[in-house]
């Protein structure tokens, strides 16, 4: 289910931001998920608009929470720390904080910590791609 409801709301994600129709999609497709993935999938899009203020993000197209560890919801807050953001041609590593509303429907807040580039020749092993 992680990589089909990344994929399917990082898809509309990549839409949203200039259309209402976009976001409105965004809502049917995340609730189709179960409220962990649906918080989960909140938080991508939230964090994908926060890190691409980060000059070094800019370029920032995709977030994957759950890369070298599962992101854990707790009440209405998301902890990952094993968290990858895509840039260009590269992985990094990422942490992230996201504080979702009571229905797992938008993420409010979104704080983040910036690792290392992922070495090309682990991508295949943690689930990630070229």
């Amino acid at each position: 289910m992680r990589i089909l409801g990344a994929s399917l709301v990082a898809a509309v994600a990549a839409f949203a931001a200039s259309t209402s129709f976009a976001a409105s999609s965004i809502e049917k497709s995340l609730m189709k998920l179960d409220p962990v993935e649906r918080a989960h999938q909140a938080c991508v899009v939230k964090g994908l608009q926060v890190v691409r203020k980060d000059k070094r993000l800019s370029k920032a197209d995709r977030i994957m929470p759950d890369t070298f560890g599962r992101a854990k919801l707790d009440g209405n807050t998301v902890l990952a720390k094993g968290a990858a953001v895509h840039v260009g041609t590269s992985w990094y590593s990422l942490s992230f904080e996201c504080t979702v509303t009571e229905d797992q429907m938008k993420a409010v807040a979104f704080t983040y910590q910036l690792g290392d580039a992922i070495p090309p020749e682990t991508w295949e092993e943690v689930g990630l791609w070229h």
